[in-house]
């Protein structure tokens, strides 16, 4: 874990595998934006029959949207909700539907905006509107918070690694949209250790290697693409091509394969050279989910004390099956109190 702001004036929430969203109701009127300013809603229609159900009938919140899978939310099937097709749409959200973990309120019932308040201020009326109208949804939740340090180290104890990590605020600062002065991300980065399965080349020149294939054996023994590694010290970057060129050698992995078609796949990024399964990399990530690293992974060293069958999936597998939504329940019922009285003690 990165290092968490400490001291007075911080406020900790979990960090959510989601898409931003920024959820707006005026009367009969609902709309749902993400954090660029594109609009949601047709994306999520049982989030905003959610919103249109609730007896409050003007307000504006700031919250993440995000597809439960168990216990725990699968950012892939998050992902197949932008779907162009109507029809898709409409069977996705009664096959998959998503939820809305909800962390701040910037307009109240009475449409005033609470953007210039404290968030000191602000947490507590979000807590009264949470408490009053999202008991009966099933699809709106309060997202917990504290100023414990204590209770961040419990959420990451009762999640394991799902939990992306925490973010921080600071108590006594105004809303700041698109401004991080206020706030800090600190990622749970983890470490893994994996099979090079092949490479790609950085150029049609073939003069360097742009990417290693990073690869996991399953139970079957079969061994699998979960992602890449282009983050090498430059000390490293010069020697892979020697390194890897004579290691070349097919099938490379036998389970699933770099580049399959995908709407981002170019012909470039389906090509790939194979390598035979001796060199073992240990990288460091933020995220597994869905069989694969969600983003690049950053190189840290080579392993040749460990077997290439010792780097099996099971490492990291576990994470997406973590009971992260469990949060939710009894965060909405602990702190409202004790932040009432800290801010009343704060205004006296």
């Amino acid at each position: 874990m990165e290092e968490i702001p400490t001291g007075p004036g911080w406020q900790y929430e979990p960090k959510w595998d989601g898409f931003r969203a920024i959820a707006f109701r005026d009367g009969k009127d609902v709309f749902l934006q993400s954090k660029s300013e594109q609009p949601l809603g047709r994306y999520f229609p049982e989030v905003l029959e959610a919103l249109l159900a609730l007896d409050a009938r003007r307000f504006v919140l700031d919250g993440e949207l995000v597809v439960p899978a168990g216990r725990s939310i699968s950012f892939d099937a998050l992902l197949q909700r932008i779907h162009p097709a109507a029809s898709r749409v409409a069977r996705l959200a009664r096959e998959t539907p998503a939820i809305y973990i909800v962390f701040d309120l910037l307009a109240g019932t009475d449409g005033e905006s609470l953007t210039e308040r404290p968030l000191a201020e602000r947490r507590p009326l979000l807590e009264n509107f949470a408490r009053e109208h999202f008991a009966r949804s099933g699809i709106l939740f309060l997202s917990p918070a504290s100023t414990e340090l204590s209770t961040v180290r419990q959420w990451l104890e009762r999640t394991g690694g799902a939990l992306d990590g925490v973010i921080a605020k600071r108590l006594d600062l105004e809303y700041r949209s698109g401004d991080r002065t206020g706030m800090q991300k600190v990622k749970k980065l983890r470490t893994a250790d994996c099979v090079a399965g092949g490479f790609r080349y950085a150029s049609a020149s073939k003069k360097l290697i742009g990417s290693i294939l990073l690869g996991l054996y399953d139970g079957e023994g079969k061994l699998h693409h979960v992602g890449f590694t282009s983050s090498f010290p430059a000390r490293e970057r010069g020697k892979l091509l020697r390194k890897l060129k004579p290691l070349v050698r097919p099938p490379g992995f036998t389970g699933r394969a770099p580049g399959g078609p995908s709407r981002w796949s170019t012909k470039r990024s389906t090509e790939w050279e194979p390598l035979a399964p001796s060199l073992v990399l240990e990288v460091r990530y933020d995220h597994f989910s869905e069989g694969r690293f969600r983003h690049g992974t950053k190189f840290l060293r080579w392993r040749p004390d460990k077997p290439a069958r010792r780097c099996t999936i099971d490492q990291v597998e576990s994470e997406s099956r973590t009971a992260t939504l469990r949060l939710l329940r009894p965060a909405a019922r602990t702190r409202s109190n004790r932040t009432r009285r800290r801010v009343v003690r704060s205004r006296g």
